[in-house]
């Protein structure tokens, strides 16, 4: 039996108290993705490798740290979408915050674990410093503000790196989203009009701050030589000035519609940017 208009626009509406069937559902939501992605991950992402004891290794200084800047980003949405569940629930601001930190957090450190646990990684503390930074990151401004005045936001575009290390960087679409940092950007996103005294600058449009990496193709290494040795690259940071829109800030009153929007808050949308590398500032039309 179909649900009617009013039971599917009523199913999105935040609970005012405390629904305990709905406490149910996001606790055994969050527990399943939780188990079966932990059974997932050790059977087919660490399949290659064997398992050995507990070990650590220091990471911190491969990939220019856009893999620690994605460990927190994972972090902060983690946080904010387990959070979302419970506050949907009818849990309180504080409370559901709390928990979605924590689980985010548990979350990453048993993905650390197994990495621990694998002879092709290991056992990161930087990437435990960048878990914790992405839900307190969340949990900080939840706390303070109420809300989320600074956001963790993502985009991607193809770069031409990962052709030269496709089994690293990446040889399909979905690979070269996850492994290519030369693809990757993570944003600052925040609206000025919590700097400024009078509130007459929109507040739907967000300045944005983004960082990535430039020729990155050795994790290790800021230098990468063709196997013709025809071609000398040197990996750069970039950092990235632009615009971005707050969908949550437009006047959209369907909360189905807010519902199908919320992914653009994880995501920036293109604009025009300045871009600083390496000593030079350039500019790009769509970013």
């Amino acid at each position: 039996m179909f649900l009617s208009k009013s039971s599917f626009a009523q199913f999105f509406v935040k609970s005012d108290s405390l629904n305990k069937k709905r406490v149910f559902a996001s606790s055994i939501l969050g527990a399943s993705i939780f188990s079966s992605s932990n059974i997932l991950l050790s059977k087919i992402w660490y399949a290659d490798f064997s398992k050995t004891k507990l070990h650590s290794f220091d990471d911190s200084r491969n990939w220019l740290q856009m893999d620690k800047v994605g460990h927190a980003y994972s972090s902060y949405h983690f946080s904010q979408q387990v959070a979302k569940s419970f506050r949907w629930a009818g849990v309180g601001l504080k409370k559901s915050a709390i928990i979605g930190a924590t689980s985010a957090w548990a979350y990453q450190f048993s993905i650390e674990l197994l990495d621990g646990r694998s002879s092709g990684w290991g056992f990161s503390w930087s990437d435990i410093t960048a878990n914790s930074l992405g839900s307190g990151i969340y949990l900080g401004q939840e706390l303070a503000f109420k809300e989320q005045i600074f956001k963790l936001k993502f985009s991607y575009f193809p770069s031409e790196y990962a052709k030269y290390r496709p089994s690293v960087l990446g040889s399909t679409f979905s690979e070269k989203l996850l492994k290519d940092y030369n693809a990757q950007t993570y944003w600052l996103s925040f609206s000025p009009v919590f700097f400024l005294k009078e509130n007459k600058f929109p507040r739907w449009i967000n300045l944005a701050i983004g960082y990535s990496a430039n020729k990155k193709i050795i994790g290790d290494s800021e230098i990468f030589i063709t196997s013709d040795g025809s071609e000398i690259i040197h990996s750069a940071r970039e950092i990235v000035f632009s615009l971005d829109i707050e969908v949550k800030k437009l006047n959209v009153k369907k909360q189905w519609l807010k519902s199908i929007l919320s992914p653009f808050n994880s995501i920036k949308i293109p604009f025009p940017a300045l871009i600083y590398s390496d000593g030079n500032l350039k500019g790009k039309a769509l970013y």
